[in-house]
This record gives structure tokens, sequence and C-alpha cells, in this order.
């Protein structure tokens, strides 16, 4: 009995431990479906699951679902995993899922994340366990759209307004932790689910510190009191010393998102394709990302993330070459006697991108192209220059997906009021190919598609891609069975041991 009894206190110290992080704001409801702040997301992805997931290779899998398959390109059967158990201890089934689907596409909700559902033409109970999904056309996003955290039917069902639910605040999901203490401004803390089907975590508590000052939480890394955290590129080259590198683990990824500079291709100055070219070849990317990263970042060449099925690998980087980029301008009609010139406008709460303005300027000037540059508040800058198309060139950055959709940046139909292809991008072979892409539910077909957007569009040259910053994170090093990918480090958390 007495082996018994120290066995049990020798695995409770092994397992029992908290999970110090931070948050920066208030998340403002905790609800898959209306979590639009990154807070909010953040903490609902802790407490909910969707039907699918990505694993840690990028790769659509299973979370509630058990299995699926198509019946025919518009029918998606999909059966779902038994004796899964809300955090109220009642039992997930169709019923959820269905009741989710309603919520989502209802005129009572208010959410961005209903638009990737209107080609659903109607959901199914088949039995408790199996639904089947019906879609108005063939739809490339047929399985994606599931990753929506599900809701609790037998909690909503009769919900009067789910917008300002009291729900929003105190979450029952399915998800490996547990909402147990959240106020506005306060630390927010979820403890282990027990009951998780996956299997219990074996960090017994997260503990989110708010932090609206990041300063701050880099101090709080600095001694110690936050478990994982993220650094500059500053930071880490500048500010960080021996014992602090002992303390963490350093994990180093390109980040989800890229900058670039967009060309008004509207304007006369730009419809000739040989003056982007001759810009693009002015340009030092490598020298930029040493610049404004100290090397922690990678040059851009293309829309889509690397390492995911969109990524062409064919396509080569850009290079530097003054010699071609003069003899283009001159081909063009520009020269010494006559020189191009253009503005480019970006936003002042963004340093690295009017830094980067300042660079391409220096750069530029070896060409004998003079690049003037206007920044200006966040707000007016998309009020007065983006949304009215009113600049010649502009500098802004797009996040990047592992399931990226073409259609709202790069075609003629998303060229319009309020439409992000606000440079006016027009090219009826991209076009053709987004339309086809939209269709296509096999992935290998999918991605030959995406691969050919991606060589189309960085070769007309629409945007120089500039660059793709790194994601830096530290991880306190008693933390073992850490296993960073390209999608992070978080898609095996429950497996987590704090010594």
């Amino acid at each position: 009995m007495k082996t018994l009894f120290f066995l049990f206190i020798f695995a409770y110290q092994i397992y029992a431990s908290t999970l110090n992080l931070s948050v920066s704001a208030n998340p403002s409801r905790i609800n898959p479906i209306l979590a639009t702040d990154s807070a909010s997301s953040e903490i609902a992805n802790w407490i909910f699951n969707g039907l699918f997931k990505y694993d840690k290779f990028g790769e659509i899998v299973p979370d509630l679902a058990q299995s699926y398959f198509f019946e025919n390109d518009t029918m998606l059967i999909i059966k779902l995993k038994k004796n899964i158990k809300w955090h109220d201890g009642n039992i997930f089934s169709a019923k959820d899922v269905v009741f989710t689907y309603e919520t989502i596409t209802s005129d009572k909700i208010f959410t961005p994340y209903s638009d990737p559902f209107k080609k659903v033409k109607n959901v199914q109970i088949i039995d408790d366990y199996t639904i089947k999904v019906t879609y108005t056309e063939p739809y490339f996003k047929a399985l994606e759209i599931w990753m929506m955290g599900i809701l609790p039917y037998h909690i909503l069902k009769d919900e009067a307004n789910l917008m300002q639910s009291e729900f929003n605040k105190k979450p029952i999901g399915t998800g490996s932790y547990i909402l147990k203490n959240f106020s506005i401004s306060q630390d927010i803390e979820l403890v282990a689910n027990d009951d998780y089907f996956e299997g219990r975590p074996k960090i017994d508590k997260l503990l989110y510190k708010f932090l609206p000052d990041p300063n701050t939480g880099f101090l709080m890394l600095k001694q110690q009191k936050l478990d994982l955290g993220g650094l500059t590129p500053i930071q880490i080259d500048r500010q960080i010393d021996e014992p602090f590198k002992s303390n963490y683990k350093i994990i180093e990824n390109p980040s989800f998102s890229y900058t670039y500079m967009g060309f008004n291709l509207k304007n006369e100055k730009f419809k000739d394709k040989r003056i982007r070219q001759a810009l693009s070849l002015a340009i030092d990317r490598k020298e930029m990302v040493d610049i404004l990263f100290f090397g922690h970042g990678k040059i851009c060449n293309g829309p889509f993330l690397p390492g995911t099925f969109a990524f062409n690998a064919k396509v080569p980087f850009p290079q530097v070459d003054l010699v071609k980029a003069k003899q283009l301008l001159k081909e063009a009609g520009y020269d010494e006697n006559n020189q191009f010139s253009f503005e480019v406008v970006t936003n002042t709460n963004n340093s690295t991108r009017v830094n980067a303005a300042q660079i391409m300027q220096y750069q530029l000037a070896k060409i004998g192209v003079e690049m003037k540059i206007r920044v200006m508040e966040w707000q007016a800058f998309l009020n007065t220059i983006v949304h009215p198309r009113n600049f010649e060139a502009i500098i802004l950055g797009w996040s990047m997906s592992l399931m990226p959709d073409a259609n709202s940046i790069w075609h003629s139909n998303s060229d319009k009021k309020g439409g992000f292809n606000f440079i006016g991008y027009q090219s009826k072979t991209v076009d053709e190919l987004i339309e086809q892409g939209s269709k296509t539910i096999d992935r290998e077909k999918l991605a030959i598609i995406y691969q050919e957007i991606f060589k189309q569009i960085s070769d007309d040259l629409p945007y120089l891609f500039l660059y793709i910053p790194n994601s830096i994170t530290v991880v306190n090093s008693k933390i073992k069975n850490i296993e960073p990918t390209f999608v992070g480090i978080m898609h095996n958390q429950k497996d987590w041991i704090k010594e």
C-alpha cells in the first residue's frame, strides 16, 4: 500500500504543473464562431474542437471526426467519434454539429466565419454519430470549414441572443482545457480536462498573465516568470545573455506573413511590366532582411506559404542585377535625362515597413529611380489611400494560411470597391486557375493548380514580394516533449511535461 501511495505521489509531482503564458489584450468573446480577435481565438482554441484539424505536417486529420469520405464531388459523409464528453459531462453528438452549422449561418449571428459555409447546401443527421454534408458545387475547402469549433446544442439551443450570451465568457467545450477563471484585465486560468478524448494533458494548468505592455512580457521572460513567449530580432541578438539562453529553448521558424510593395496597376507608370521588373532587380532583399531582422527572416518570392502544397519551389528567388535594371528602364523610356519617380505610402504604426521603405529608397537610387516616401496613421492610410486606391505604390503585408484562398486577393472579380485586389491585378489565366481550383477537392490536383497560380503571379510582378520575418519563440528548458515543426510547437501540447 505504501508503495502504491509513493508511486501516486511521484506521478503527481511529475505532472502537476502550471504553464505560465501571457496575453496582451482582453478576450472579447471566447466562442469559436465569434472570436475575431487574437486573444479570444487563442483561449477558445484550448476549449473547443473542430471536426478536423491540422497535424504537425500541415495535413488535415480528424479531430472530433472519426473518419470521412466523399460519396461524390458534392457530398461528404463524416463519422464522429463516440463517447466524447463536453466539459459538463454531456455526450457530444451529431446534433451539436448541425446546431453549430445552423447557428453560424443564422441571420442573427454576425461573424466573418459564415462566408466559407456559403457553399454548403445542407447538413443532415444520418444517426447520432454520422452526418451528411451536401455542397452546392465541388468545394476545395470542403474539409477546412469543419475546423471551426463545435458548439454545445444542449446548452445553447434556447439561447435568444448568442452575440450577448453569458456563454461567451463562460464557455463549455470538448477541448483539452476547461476555463476556470476569467475577468476583464485580469489573469486567465484554464485547468486540464480529465476526460479529454485524446488523453488528459500532462500539464495541469494554463495561467495567462495579462500583460498589455510587450516590454513587461520581455522583462518577465528574463525573470523566468513566463514559460513561453516571443522575442524580436533585436532582443534575441542584442538583449539576452547566456543565462537566458540556458533557461530557454529558442525555436525559430518563418512566420505566416509577408510584406510587399504593391503597385497601382491602373496607374500609367506601372502598366509596363519592364518598370516593375527593373524595380525588382534593383532591390536587394537579402540586405533588407539583414538590416531589418539581423538575418532572422527570409526572402519572399510569391503569395503562398513556403512548405505548403501551394508553394512552388521551382520559382526562383529574386536576384539583384543593376545593369539589367537600368537597361529595362531605358527600354521603357527612362534614363538620367528622364528620371523615373514614384511615391510609396505606408503606415506609421509599423516601424519595420517605414525602415523597409527607406532601404528601398536607397537601393533604387542606384539605378536612378527616385522613390518618395509618405507615412500615415493607420486608419487615415486605409480610408484615404488604400480603399479609394489613391496611391502609386504602397507597402503592406498579408497573413498566409495552410489553405490559401487566392480568390479574395488575386481574382479580377475582387478588383472592386471594398475588395482586397486593390492594386487592380487582372489576369485571365489566373482567374481561370482560381475558378478551377475552387471546385477541386483532390488535394494533389489542387496543388498543381495553386503552384501554377504562384508561378503566374510571381512572373507578373503585381507586387514586389519582399520578406517573411521569422517567428522567434522561447520555451522554458524544463518543458519536455516539444516537437517544433513549420506549423509551430502547440500541436502536441497535451504531451508536454514541465519538470
